[in-house]
């Protein structure tokens, strides 16, 4: 049975209207926003309208549903910040990786509020990988390749596959705690009494 909307939600791809690039990111950021508030499940076409001042009927005509706003927004907003973090050393890099994702406690409450939503929804799931997943693995899996090849770290180290893992992994976890997201000084702390000893590496003597 069509939903209701399901006509707006086909309209072909010649009706759409123009949308500047500055107005779709302005929607796109309104969307992200909506997630962050009250999850995949509230968010809905008439809420974006109305956030976005926007006719629903525009939205409608430029992305057809909202898994493909969702999308859209998504592929709009990826993050790449880790691919340029290269200080020299590893333990430099992770230190620089936890003050990065201090600064975007957005994108973590981003991924909290879309992975239930995702795990029912391939296109979503992919998305969601796509865009904030998979870029943040290959940047810190670069990071310990390049620790491989200034031999920081032994090539078999055992340790070594599962850091990105384990920095993605604790972020997940962690509001799930204390409640607060995992911020700088808290992955820091994890980083130098969990990853660099699995790695071989000395942490920093405390400070005073």
């Amino acid at each position: 049975m069509s939903s209701p909307g399901s006509a707006q939600e086909s309209a072909p791809a010649s009706r759409r209207s123009k949308i500047t690039p500055e107005r779709a990111q302005e929607l796109y950021t309104a969307v992200l926003d909506l997630l962050r508030e009250s999850g995949y499940d509230s968010l809905t076409m008439e809420g974006v309208a109305a956030r976005t001042r926007c006719g629903k009927s525009t939205l409608y005509r430029q992305w057809g549903s909202k898994p493909e706003l969702v999308v859209a927004a998504l592929h709009a907003t990826s993050r790449t910040l880790l691919s340029t973090i290269d200080t020299g050393s590893l333990r430099g890099d992770l230190y620089a990786v936890a003050a990065t994702f201090d600064d975007t406690d957005r994108d973590t409450a981003l991924m909290h509020a879309l992975t239930h939503a995702a795990l029912q929804s391939p296109e979503l799931l992919c998305a969601l990988r796509e865009t904030l997943i998979a870029p943040s693995i290959a940047a810190i899996d670069t990071m310990v390749k390049r620790a491989i090849e200034r031999g920081e770290i032994a090539a078999d180290n055992p340790a070594a596959p599962y850091v990105a893992a384990q920095l993605l992994g604790i972020m997940r976890a962690r509001p799930l705690l204390p409640g607060r997201y995992a911020g700088e000084g808290f992955l820091v702390r994890f980083i130098e009494c969990a990853v660099l000893p699995a790695l071989g590496l000395p942490a920093p003597p405390p400070g005073p």
